[in-house]
C-alpha cells in the first residue's frame, strides 16, 4: 500500500500545473502571466524577509544531539504507530505533520528548561527541525519499506502454511538477519539520488507536494503567531492522545479470549457481524479517517460492501462446485483464494495503470524540461528567457533559498563511489543470507535500480505518489519467474521485492527532504545525514518493534486475529503466481480475476478522463481491494472519522482547519503507543480478566443450560 494515502484528484491538480509551468499549456501565455502576478504578491509577502534577520546556522550546527535525541525518542512512537498498521490494514497515512509537530514541541520544551537555567547555548531554529522531521521519517518509513507487513512477513512459515505452500520453502523471522537485511539494502537509494539534487530542486522545480507542505508547516512554526498555534495544536493533541489511550487500556480489560471485547461489538447485528459488517471502536482508524480524503474512505467501504455484502455470499453458494466443499475456511483452494487473487488483481491493475500514468508523465515532464534546457543554453543574453516577459524573474525568497542550497556541496564522486562500494557489499552479503537469490539477479537489480529510482523519485515529484510498492511487486514476478519454482523462485522474488522497495522509496523520501530543506534554508548536507541517521535509527528500531509484536501474538498473521497482515499473504501469493503461475486457483477465480483487472484500469481511465468536478467522486481501485481479504470494518470507523472531520469543519471550518490534524494525529498515536505495554504484558503472561462476548439469544440460552446442567 502506497506511504501517505493522497486523493489522486489533487495531484492532477499538482501535475497540470506543473505542465503548464514547463510550457506544455495552450495557455501557457495567460499562465505565465498570472504566474507572474502570483510572483509579485509572493515578493510582498516573502517568508524569507521574515527570518532575513536570523541567522542560519552551518550545515554541522543544524545537526545537533537533542535533535537527533528527539528523533530516536518519536522515531520509536511512529514505528509503532506504522507497525501497527501495517499489521492489521496496510493503511498508512502520511504522518509528516505530527514529526514535524512533535519535533517543534519537544525541542521548545527543552531550550526552555535550559533558557530558564542558564544553559542555553544554541537556539531553536527551523533547520534544527527539519532535521529532526527528516530524521524521524526516516527511521519510521523503514517500518513500511522494511517489508513486516509485506514481502519479509510473508516469507514466515506461518504465512507460508496459510498460502498451502510450504514446500516451496520458507524463511521464518529472526531479529539478527531481519537488521543485518536492512542495514544491506536500505542506503542505497540514498546515494543513487544524491547527484541529482540540484535538478530535481532547482533546475526541474518539482512540487513535492508533503516536501513543500511540511516546509511550509515548519516555518510557521518559527513565526511568533505560527509558535501559538503549535502549541495550541500540541494541547490538543495531547488531550486527544490521552483519550486514546486510556480508552485502548480500558478495552484491554476485556479481551481475554478470542473474539472478546468491544472490537468484536456486533454493531449492527450478528449476521452483519459475521461479514465483518460492525464498529470496533478503533481510535486509530478513526483517526486516519480524518486524515485520509473523503474518497479514500468512501472507496473502502465500498470495496467492503462489493465483497463482503454481495461477493462472497454469492461464491459460498458454489462450494462444492466451484471448489471442494470440505477445505478450511483459511484454505487457499476454497473462498480464501477468491479473496486474495482477486484483491491481488485489483491491486496489480491499478498498479499497472498509475505506473504507466505516473511514468508517461515523468517522462514527458523530462523530456520538456532537458528541451528547455537545451533551447536556454542554445540562446544568446539578448534572448534569455529570463529576461522575457513570459518567464518571470527570482523572487527574493528563491534567490536566498538557492543560493544556501547550492553553498554545501555533497561531493558527486562521494555518491558514485558509496553506491558503488554499498553494491558490492550487498551483492556478496545477500546470496549468504536467501541462497535462493543469487548474486547476478542482484547486480541486474542494482544495475537498473538508479534509473528505477529517478523515475520514482521524479514521479513523487510531480504527483506525490511514491510507486515503491509497484516497483517492488514488478521484482517480485520478474526475479521469481526467472529463478523458477525448484531454485526457490517464490523466496527470490520476495527478496528481490525488498531490495527494490528499499531502493526506491527511499530514493523519493531523501528528494522529499531535499525540498523540504530547501524551503526551510536546511543545508542539504543536513538534510543527507539526518536521512542516513534516521534510515540507520530504523533499521534496528523498526526490527525490535517488530520482534515485540511476533513474540507478544502467538496469532500474528492469521486471519482473525487482532494483527492479520494482511498483505504479507497477498505478497506471497502474487510471488505464487510469478512461479507457478495460474493453474492452481479455484473455478472461475482467473476469470474473476481477468474481470477485476480489467475493471480496476477502466474506472482509472473513466476517473482520469471524467472533468474533474465529476472525476473526483470516482472511488479508487486500490483503496477499494483492501477490504476484499480484510473486511470492512476498519473501513466503517474511518468513515465515522471523515463524518466528525465533515460536521467538525461545517460547525467551525477554521478551527476544523487548525486542529483536525492534531486531533487525528493524538487517536493514532495514542492507540499505537498502547501496543508497547500490551506486548509487553502479554510477554509476562499476564492476561486480560474479562472476556466481554456477544451471542444470539437462542445460543446464550445453549450456554446457560449448559452451565447449570446438574
Amino acid at each position: 500500500m502506497r506511504k501517505g494515502v493522497r486523493s489522486p484528484d489533487k495531484d492532477r491538480q499538482i501535475v497540470e500545473h506543473e505542465l503548464q509551468e514547463s510550457g506544455i499549456s495552450p495557455e501557457s501565455e495567460k499562465a505565465t502571466n498570472k504566474h507572474v502576478e502570483e510572483e509579485e504578491d509572493e515578493e510582498d509577502e516573502s517568508v524569507e524577509k521574515i527570518f532575513e534577520s536570523r541567522e542560519v546556522p552551518s550545515w554541522k550546527k543544524q545537526l545537533t544531539l537533542r535533535a537527533f535525541v528527539v528523533s530516536f525518542m518519536l522515531s520509536i512512537l511512529f514505528s509503532f504507530i506504522v507497525m501497527k498498521l501495517n499489521l492489521t490494514t496496510g493503511i498508512i497515512p502520511s504522518l509528516n505533520v505530527s514529526a514535524g509537530l512533535l519535533g517543534f514541541f519537544f525541542v521548545k520544551t527543552w531550550t526552555k528548561v535550559l533558557y530558564k537555567s542558564g544553559y542555553l547555548k544554541q537556539p531553536f531554529t527551523r533547520q534544527e527541525n527539519t532535521v529532526i522531521q527528516t530524521c524521524v521519517v526516516a527511521s519510521s518509513g523503514i517500518a513500511f519499506s522494511g517489508g513486516f507487513g509485506t514481502y519479509l512477513f510473508g516469507m514466515s512459515e506461518r504465512i507460508a502454511k496459510q498460502s498451502g505452500d510450504a514446500s516451496r520453502g520458507f524463511k521464518d523471522p529472526s531479529l539478527g538477519w531481519i537488521i543485518g537485511f536492512l542495514f544491506v539494502v536500505s542506503f542505497l537509494g540514498l546515494f543513487s539520488v544524491v547527484p541529482l539534487r540540484k535538478i530535481m530542486v532547482i533546475d526541474f522545480k518539482l512540487t513535492y507536494p508533503s516536501g513543500t507542505a511540511t516546509a511550509h508547516l515548519i516555518n510557521s512554526f518559527h513565526t511568533p503567531q505560527g509558535a501559538k498555534l503549535a502549541k495550541k495544536q500540541v494541547r490538543m493533541l495531547g488531550r486527544f492522545f490521552s483519550l486514546s489511550f486510556l480508552w485502548s487500556f480500558f478495552q484491554w480489560f476485556f479481551t481475554g479470549g478470542d473474539n472478546c471485547g468491544f472490537s468484536n461489538f456486533p454493531t449492527f447485528g450478528l449476521k452483519a457481524y459475521q461479514y465483518k459488517f460492525y464498529f470496533d471502536f478503533s481510535a486509530t482508524y478513526v483517526g486516519v479517517g480524518m486524515i485520509c480524503p473523503y474518497i479514500i474512505n468512501i472507496s473502502v467501504l465500498l470495496g467492503g460492501i462489493l465483497s463482503w455484502g454481495i461477493m462472497w455470499p454469492l461464491i459460498e453458494t458454489k462450494k462444492g462446485d466451484w471448489f471442494p466443499a470440505d477445505v478450511e475456511s483459511s484454505s487457499m483452494h476454497g473462498l480464501q483464494a477468491y479473496k486474495v487473487f482477486i484483491a491481488v488483481a485489483i491491486i496489480l491493475g491499478d498498479g499497472l495503470y498509475n505506473f504507466c500514468k505516473v511514468l508517461s508523465r515523468t517522462l514527458s515532464g523530462l523530456f520538456v524540461q532537458l528541451r528547455g534546457t537545451a533551447s536556454r543554453t542554445s540562446l544568446t543574453t539578448e534572448e534569455d528567457p529570463t529576461a522575457s516577459p513570459f518567464t518571470p524573474k527570482q523572487s527574493y525568497d528563491d534567490q536566498r533559498r538557492t543560493r544556501f542550497f547550492l553553498k554545501d556541496q555533497i561531493p558527486t564522486w562521494f555518491a558514485i563511489g558509496g553506491y558503488i562500494i554499498i553494491a558490492a557489499t550487498s551483492t556478496a552479503i545477500l546470496p549468504h543470507m536467501f541462497h535462493q537469490l543469487r548474486w547476478y539477479y542482484i547486480l541486474v537489480i542494482y544495475i537498473c535500480a538508479p534509473v528505477l529510482a529517478f523515475c520514482n523519485a521524479y514521479g513523487a515529484g510531480l504527483t506525490d505518489w511514491s510507486l515503491a510498492s509497484t516497483y517492488g511487486k514488478l521484482a517480485i514476478f520478474t526475479i521469481g519467474a526467472w529463478a523458477g519454482s525448484e531454485h526457490g523462485g517464490m523466496l527470490a522474488g520476495l527478496a528481490a521485492c525488498g531490495v527494490m522497495m528499499n531502493i526506491v522509496s527511499t530514493a523519493s523520501d531523501l528528494t522529499q527532504d531535499f525540498k523540504t530543506g530547501y524551503l526551510t534554508l536546511s543545508s542539504p548536507r543536513s538534510m543527507f545525514i539526518s536521512q542516513v541517521i534516521g534510515t540507520a535509527m530504523g533499521c534496528v528500531v523498526s526490527p525490535c518493534v517488530f520482534w515485540l509484536f511476533y513474540n507478544a501474538f502467538d496469532d500474528l498473521g492469521l486471519p482473525n486475529s487482532e494483527y492479520p497482515a494482511p498483505f504479507a499473504t497477498v505478497y506471497r501469493s502474487m510471488a505464487k503466481l510469478g512461479v507457478e503461475g495460474v493453474s492452481s486457483l479455484p473455478r472461475e477465480c482467473l476469470v474473476l480475476c481477468y474481470a477485476f483487472f480489467g475493471v480496476a484500469i477502466l474506472v482509472n481511465i473513466v476517473k482520469d478522463s471524467l472533468p474533474r468536478n465529476w472525476g473526483r467522486f470516482v472511488p479508487l481501485p486500490m483503496a477499494m481491494a483492501i477490504p476484499f481479504f480484510l473486511g470492512p470494518y476498519f473501513a466503517i470507523d474511518m468513515c465515522v472519522g471523515s463524518l466528525v472531520l465533515f460536521v467538525w469543519e461545517r460547525v467551525d471550518a477554521a478551527k476544523a482547519g487548525a486542529f483536525g490534524t492534531a486531533v487525528a494525529s493524538g487517536l493514532i498515536c495514542g492507540d499505537g503507543i498502547w501496543s508497547l505495554p500490551s506486548s509487553v504484558l502479554a510477554i509476562a503472561g499476564v492476561n486480560p480478566p474479562v472476556c466481554m462476548k456477544f451471542l444470539s439469544a437462542a445460543t446464550n440460552s445453549k450456554v446457560d443450560q449448559f452451565l447449570h446442567r446438574p
